[in-house]
């Protein structure tokens, strides 16, 4: 495992886009990044249009041989490459409920989640999700989002573009984007508020979007996810005061620190 991402570091295999399951990288990378560069536009005057794209079931619709395929393209052969193709195979599961259980089937597609190795597998797999794309993309596995300033009509049909190469990509590597949870966002005082589409349907515009945790708001201000956060600390707030009954000062301050505090921080 240390070997094969000491390789991938080494000779910067995965692309800068990718803020998941690597060092120096989180979903706080993720979204400074996002937002300097939408709040740069924004202050330049600009209109800026961001698609979350949402893949369905990615961890679970990885198909093994395109995995393989693309492990040995990153260099990750021989015996190392025999291993991980030993570990992927001939895996079974089955679904317990109440002490009934069903018969046991193969798994033929998808990394195991859950393992150390299995994110690392993923974003290999979904390195070049945007070498054809011209506007920015950034990823935290597979949360996905591509933007770009849209000035005029040529801008919009590039960002178009851009949507049905992602569409293709999933195509050619039996994935699939769930367009019903694809989300359009429009930023910017003087946006033009134009539309998309992917596979034919027209995706849904929102004005706030919850990512990587973050609820983000078309007009950038905070006060939708500062209320999430109050909401979420208050109703648990009103559980402790409804379940603890002895009410010692110092298990009260741990269970607040523990669990009220950290929505609010």
């Amino acid at each position: 495992m240390q070997s094969v991402v000491e390789h991938l570091n080494n000779y910067n295999l995965i692309l800068d886009s990718q803020h998941g399951f690597r060092k120096g990288r989180s979903c706080m990378t993720n979204l400074l990044l996002f937002l300097d560069k939408v709040t740069a536009a924004v202050d330049r005057g600009e209109g800026v249009d961001v698609v979350f794209l949402d893949l369905a079931k990615a961890f679970d619709k990885v198909p093994r041989q395109r995995l393989l395929a693309k492990i040995k393209v990153h260099g990750i052969d021989g015996k190392v490459a025999a291993w991980i193709s030993a570990w992927l195979s001939w895996r079974k599961q089955r679904v317990c409920i109440e002490g009934i259980a069903s018969n046991w089937r193969y798994v033929l597609s998808g990394v195991p989640q859950g393992s150390v190795l299995g994110p690392l597998l993923f974003i290999i797999f979904i390195n070049d999700l945007e070498l054809r794309i011209i506007n920015t993309v950034l990823k935290f596995a597979d949360d996905t989002k591509v933007f770009g300033s849209v000035l005029n009509e040529q801008d919009r049909m590039v960002l178009q573009q851009d949507l049905q190469k992602l569409s293709e990509w999933a195509d050619i590597w039996q994935m699939e984007f769930n367009v019903s949870k694809c989300k359009l966002m429009h930023f910017g005082s003087h946006n033009r508020q134009l539309t998309y589409h992917m596979k034919g349907k027209q995706l849904e515009e929102v004005n706030s979007e919850k990512d990587l945790g973050v609820i983000i708001s078309s007009n950038l201000k905070v006060a939708d996810h500062c209320h999430h956060a109050y909401a979420t600390a208050n109703r648990m707030l009103g559980l402790l005061s409804r379940t603890v009954k002895f009410r010692n000062v110092d298990i009260m301050v741990r269970l607040y620190k523990n669990l009220v505090r950290p929505h609010l921080e």
